[in-house]
């Protein structure tokens, strides 16, 4: 009994201080990455409430723990780490970020690699590394972050981009690249957009995106065949996540215009009517109607009977912009078994034009439950989208020509209450039988809506064999429909109405009432079979597969209900059917050399029985040096040779039947009558049963390295391609053997080579300050081998004069070069007009004279990205630059002459003010076609400045907070020599392009 009570008292002394000693349990949680102490984290005992938080430094103290117990760290952005308890007493604790998996596995065509073993071009961006700023389509993520791709946006809202990959592969056949949104190939061309559209890329979500992977040569792009020649971007979109979250993201942008095209003031245009053409000072500002006096031409600057405004034109057609973007995500998991992401968001956006809007609403759903014991995968994607616009008409050439001596309102009800030429001696406001209409009239008293609604989707099940899980089914079913219409007014009142009779007499106009509609489907069906095993060293993975596609097409436009010649139409597209017969094996031995095989055999409605498939392999290598000679280097942590070589296809001519024999019902010009009744009759047109697939090889070389465990990092490519049997969608046919002189046709090729460079650097990132920086250059050079019979081939419309064509296509020399006169200068540097040089010798200057003068191609292409954080803080920006790229400047060439201060009906008409530093009189004598027009277009800019604070995780706040602010386009860090508007003019020709607002934005985003 003593001894009982003996060991009864032992226990009760004891047992406080063991329980203390199981009880709390303390330490302190640092980044993996970065080894800096961690604030906010959850500290918590699995299966209960009972927990805690990190401290500012990263130390916690966690009470009534027992031995067993699973302690979880769990912090935003980062993987949860759970740790048993063991009666520790102090423990460290580091995080791994979330986002690393996806810099180690890059997605390509039908699979997925580890970035180390990737043997191709392959570029792939993840979400934590895309431009910042105002980004409303997808597209604006990725510009200047890719070497070898060239992003060019224009600045209407929503505006589409024209994207090229080492430049693009074709002359005259659509040049942009395949994109592939979760596995379903859209249509990247005007057949894909949906009418009332901004383009094809306008109704998706940017903030959607997990990643974007460019594909670059043809040992990457060779398994999408058809398609690829241009290149290949994949769109990897979020997927659901099984642990609950909430992401709020709001920004707000206000935008102004800061460039111009520097025309006359007021003053000045008084000063060049009086000089140029004294008999016109009477059309100058408006009538004064407290004076009959006419202008007295000896009082210079000082016009009589007329009332002057200083309006700049510019200025009245741009205003101020808002842009909002409202997002909020959902992710978790859905019954507890099923990882889902709900997403809805609405982006407004303003252009720098009145009127001009473009609104867009979101919603997507991801869904990737697991069955059968992981044996069974599902992923299931399904967008939603209304874009909703109301398009300005673009007056920009008229805010250059306006009269800036007169107001925009004219005071009375005729036209609109805006000031328009009026005939002369007129007492009923007749317009004068020519001129400038004024512009904000022109805009306002039109009215253009458009409503699109789109569903995109896919359903993908991957099933891995239960009696052999190294054999996976795939099969990928998805979807793109979209449903457009709109209407376009515009007002009787409108000087630019539409009318029958006179149409300088308001009561004849009858204005404009026009609607439109499309309705477009692409259908999609992939299986395939993979299988991946390890054999001793070597290394297994096999692909082949099955794919099926469909494009249908209608679309309706009523014409102008008041023109009762118009011409309604419906137009039901011949369907497009593409079919894909792919393989591809994988060779890895011993984890350092990989050889990848690939073939892929398509077939295209858009060609003949006989020319239908086209064969397009792919074969790469690649060796990891530093697994041979660098093992034990702190030095070099990457060395990786690769080589590759594809052929890839081109079969997207923007018609699809022109293989087969059509006719078409005759005109009234062309009827049989038999007695005295007229038989209408058929007429063929023309047709080529000879085309086939245009085809593009394409060598590649480069190199990935990576220095001081990947600190420094990036690659070097070289690559040569060669474009054949090009896609003319215009080459002539030999006379009388077709029933017209053109058509499309299959001649010519052309080269290009180039030079990548890539380079991606932590210059601190083991301290509370983080820098890291990316840089990126590329070169490339086109030429043409053949064209069409060896003739020249004339493109690149320009305005001004009787008009005409700037550039050429010629046997070696770049795509697109400008075909010119060489313009002669006074000793004084001035331009001579009409003066040009006889480069032929024959003493006559005329058409043969004009010569091929430099390109819009770049001669380098560069960007930079730069991110950098203190604790707290961070700042990031992106420039990028163009240089060696030239531009025709056609502002000038058809607007700076004196001889336009004159317009047509005996109006006035504004300069440039760059017509006084050539004093041209006119475009005749082909001034137009002048090499003085041609400038430097090289420029420096930067996209976006963007400075955040985020505020972590607490003990008493579950939740990050991050404020931004930042400048979008800063007008003030645009470096270019170029004259005009902006040098960023895709295409090198100049014509009142639409400007780019400088955007101020502010930002919050909240994650629970």
């Amino acid at each position: 009994m003593k001894t009982m009570l003996k060991k009864l008292l032992f226990f009760m002394l004891v047992l406080p201080l063991s329980v203390l000693a199981q009880n709390t349990l303390s330490g302190k949680v640092t980044d993996a990455s970065s080894n800096q102490a961690m604030s906010g984290v959850s500290v918590a005992i699995t299966g209960t409430t009972n927990g805690t938080f990190t401290n500012s430094d990263g130390t916690f103290t966690l009470k009534n723990v027992k031995s067993g117990d699973n302690v979880s760290f769990s912090f935003l952005g980062f993987k949860t780490e759970t740790i048993a308890y063991t009666n520790q007493q102090n423990i460290s604790v580091s995080l791994q970020q979330d986002g690393q998996g996806i810099e180690e596995v890059v997605v390509v065509g039908y699979g997925k690699v580890k970035k180390k073993d990737a043997t191709g071009a392959v570029t792939q961006i993840s979400a934590k590394d895309f431009n910042k700023g105002a980004t409303p389509t997808v597209e604006n993520l990725l510009n200047g972050r890719v070497a070898g791709v060239q992003i060019s946006t224009g600045g209407d809202p929503g505006s589409s981009s024209t994207i090229r990959i080492r430049g693009g592969a074709s002359l005259s056949a659509n040049n942009e690249p395949l994109i592939v949104i979760d596995g379903l190939p859209l249509q990247n061309s005007s057949d894909g957009t949906p009418s009332g559209s901004r383009n094809f890329l306008a109704t998706i979500d940017p903030t959607t995106i997990e990643s974007m992977t460019v594909l670059k040569d043809a040992a990457s792009t060779a398994i999408y065949g058809a398609r690829a020649s241009n290149g290949v971007i994949l769109i990897t979109t979020k997927k659901g996540s099984k642990k609950l979250s909430v992401e709020y993201n709001f920004q707000y942008g206000s935008g102004q215009n800061k460039r111009k095209i520097d025309v006359l003031n007021a003053a000045e245009f008084v000063n060049a009517i009086e000089s140029k053409f004294p008999n016109l000072t009477n059309q100058l500002g408006i009538d004064d109607p407290n004076s009959t006096l006419t202008d007295n031409l000896a009082t210079p600057g000082v016009i009589e009977g007329r009332i002057l405004s200083n309006t700049d034109w510019q200025d009245e057609i741009y205003k101020k912009t808002d842009y909002v973007v409202n997002t909020i995500n959902l992710g978790g998991s859905l019954f507890n078994m099923i990882p889902t992401r709900v997403t809805a968001s609405n982006t407004y956006q303003e252009g720098l034009v009145l009127t001009d809007k473009f609104n867009r609403t979101n919603f997507g759903l991801a869904l990737s439950p697991s069955f059968l014991d992981n044996h069974l995968k599902v992923n299931v994607n399904a967008n939603y989208s209304n874009e909703k616009n109301k398009f300005a008409v673009k007056p920009i050439g008229a805010a250059l020509r306006m009269d800036p001596t007169k107001p925009v309102l004219s005071g009375n009800s005729a036209w609109g209450g805006y000031t328009e030429f009026l005939a002369p001696n007129t007492t009923t406001n007749q317009l004068a039988s020519g001129g400038t209409r004024n512009p904000v009239g022109n805009i306002l008293l039109n009215s253009s809506l458009s409503n699109v609604n789109r569903f995109f989707g896919n359903v993908q099940v991957d099933y891995k064999f239960h009696f052999l899980p190294e054999l996976r089914a795939v099969v990928n079913v998805g979807m793109d429909q979209s449903e457009g219409n709109g209407t376009n007014t515009t007002y009787a009142n409108s000087a630019v109405a539409f009318s029958i009779l006179d149409g300088t007499v308001q009561s004849n106009k009858l204005g404009t009432n026009e609607s439109y509609s499309s309705n477009l489907t692409n259908k999609l069906f992939d299986g395939y079979l993979n299988y991946a095993k390890k054999f001793g060293k070597l290394d297994l993975d096999a692909t082949a597969g099955y794919s099926y596609q469909k494009f249908e097409q209608t679309r309706y436009n009523s014409g102008n209900s008041f023109n009762p010649n118009r011409n309604e139409d419906t137009y039901k597209a011949p369907d497009l059917v593409l079919l894909g017969f792919f393989g591809r094996t994988n060779f890895t031995w011993s984890d350092k050399y990989i050889i990848s095989l690939s073939y892929r055999k398509d077939g295209s409605s858009r060609f003949p029985p006989s020319k239908k498939y086209g064969n397009f392999p792919g074969a790469s290598f690649a060796w990891k040096v530093n697994k041979d000679f660098f093992k034990e280097s702190n030095l070099i942590s990457d060395l990786k040779l690769r080589a590759g070589w594809g052929v890839t296809g081109q079969q997207d001519l923007f018609v699809n039947d022109f293989f087969i024999p059509r006719y078409q019902t005759s005109n009234s010009d062309s009827q049989y009558t038999f007695g005295n009744t007229p038989i209408i009759v058929g007429s063929p047109l023309a047709f080529n049963d000879q085309l086939k697939w245009e085809q593009t090889t394409n060598y590649n070389a480069g190199i990935d390295y990576g220095f001081w465990n990947n600190r420094i990092s990036g690659s070097v490519d070289v690559f040569y391609k060669l474009s054949e049997d090009l896609l003319f969608k215009n080459a002539p046919f030999a006379d009388g053997s077709n029933f017209s002189n053109q058509g499309p046709q299959n001649v010519g090729s052309f080269t290009t080579k180039g030079i990548e460079f890539n380079v991606n650097a932590d210059i601190f990132r083991d301290t509370n300050f983080k820098w890291n920086v990316n840089f990126n250059a590329s070169t490339y050079e086109r030429r043409i081998k053949n064209l069409p019979s060896g003739n020249n081939v004339f493109d690149g419309n320009i305005g001004g004069g009787t008009g005409g064509k700037i550039q050429i296509l010629s046997e070696g020399w770049t795509p697109n070069s400008f075909y010119v006169y060489n313009q002669l200068y006074n000793l004084d540097g001035t331009p001579i007009e009409g003066a040009f040089a006889d480069i032929n010798g024959d003493n006559i200057v005329n058409e043969n004279d004009r010569y091929i003068f430099n390109n819009p191609d770049p001669a380098a292409l560069l960007g930079f990205q730069s991110s950098m954080s203190y604790k707290n803080v961070d700042l990031s920006f992106n420039m990028r630059a163009s240089l060696g790229n030239k531009n025709y400047n056609n502002v000038n060439s058809a607007n700076a002459y004196t001889t336009l201060l004159s317009d047509v009906g005996g109006t006035i008409a504004n300069v440039p003010s760059s017509t006084f530093d050539s004093n041209f009189t006119s475009s005749g004598n082909n001034v137009i076609f002048s090499d003085y027009y041609i400038e430097d277009a090289s420029f420096l800019r930067v996209d976006n400045i963007t400075l955040g604070y985020t505020f972590p995780q607490t003990a008493t706040r579950k939740s990050t907070i991050r404020f931004t602010a930042g400048l979008q386009n800063p007008n003030f860090l645009l470096f270019t020599k170029y004259s005009g508007l902006d040098p960023e003019v895709f295409g090198g020709i100049d014509n009142t392009i639409y400007p780019r607002q400088e955007q101020f934005l502010l930002g919050v985003n909240v994650k629970f």
